[in-house]
């Protein structure tokens, strides 16, 4: 239990997407406010845009590691490579408990649906999508990471 997954999975119930769920729930550790983590994050939801490609958590998830420990220096190739090692071994956990980090792979889609009109939110919504859990999990595997950090 982690009170950061808790935290993103009810923003995400609430109605924002699944990226903006993530990165909203660490806006104390970004330093950026509520409302621009939520503007920030807005186009990733539906794995970018409804494109069901890559996760909107595990986007959000790199985001956050990315602004905590990422790098500045386009010349640093040693913080490069850490950087890149760091976001393959979140992507390596997250589809280790998830199978993929692909979104119509994670919601068992054969193609994506062709449409940018996001769902209704309704209870019939939430029952038939993951999305809830793997907000959580997204946050839960990021507040492990962070907290490695400190050791």
């Amino acid at each position: 239990m982690s009170a950061r997954g808790d935290k993103a999975k009810q923003l995400f119930l609430s109605g924002y997407n699944c990226a903006q769920a993530v990165l909203m729930a660490f806006s104390d550790i970004t330093g950026f406010d509520e409302k621009t983590s939520a503007m920030l994050a807005s186009g990733f939801g539906g794995g970018m845009g409804r494109m069901r490609e890559v996760c909107g958590t595990v986007s959000a998830m790199f985001m956050i590691v990315g602004i905590v420990n990422g790098y500045d220096d386009p010349k640093d190739n040693e913080s490069k490579k850490r950087t890149y090692a760091m976001i393959q071994q979140l992507a390596g956990e997250f589809k280790e408990i998830n199978g993929s980090i692909i979104c119509k792979e994670l919601l068992g889609l054969e193609k994506p649906e062709g449409t940018h009109i996001p769902e209704q939110r309704t209870a019939e919504y939430y029952k038939k999508r993951p999305c809830a859990e793997l907000v959580k999990i997204s946050a839960e595997i990021t507040e492990k990471y962070l907290d490695s950090l400190k050791e």
